[in-house]
């Protein structure tokens, strides 16, 4: 296949390429940003691409690959490393300040909206705000997992419409 030829038919793949990028990223402007990089790794390893062999298959392949290899390298960059004898960093606090008197009330005044709700509206949102998986909340309760999320759905939209109206 001719250098033109080759061109040509990439560049015909781009509606294909935005999709596919779209469906990994989850936004646009990523997806754009992982087309370009697809094309110019296309472009820059064409010789590797086998004639008679499937061109959009090769692309495709070529972005999940480059994809996979983005979110390793960001998730790697995110990782912190604490090299302090104690694990100082580890240990420490996300957030150094502290609570200042409009937080203290806020907390009061969302507790004191939580208490309010009825017992079966109530215990199952405030064990899955203490880390109970639903699972786990509708054993205890001796409840269906259905009847668990639907209200701890209701009680959020009970406690938004309590907090919007205070």
């Amino acid at each position: 296949m001719g250098t033109m030829e080759f061109n040509n038919q990439l560049a015909s793949l781009q509606d294909n390429l935005t999709y596919f990028a779209q469906s990994l990223t989850q936004n646009a402007e990523d997806a754009k940003d992982l087309v370009q990089e697809t094309y110019l790794k296309a472009l820059t390893y064409r010789d590797k691409f086998e004639a008679n062999t499937n061109l959009k298959a090769w692309t495709y392949t070529i972005m999940k690959n480059t994809f996979i290899n983005n979110y390793r390298r960001n998730a790697k960059m995110s990782t912190m490393v604490d090299n302090t004898a104690d694990l100082y960093f580890l240990n420490s606090g996300s957030s150094s300040e502290e609570a200042t008197p409009d937080s203290v009330y806020s907390h009061k005044e969302i507790s004191k909206v939580v208490n309010e709700l009825e017992d079966e509206h109530r215990i199952p949102f405030q064990m899955h705000h203490e880390g109970f998986k639903y699972k786990e909340i509708a054993e205890h309760l001796d409840l269906s997992i259905g009847t668990v999320k639907s209200r701890i759905f209701f009680s959020r939209k009970k406690l938004m419409k309590a907090l919007k109206d205070n």
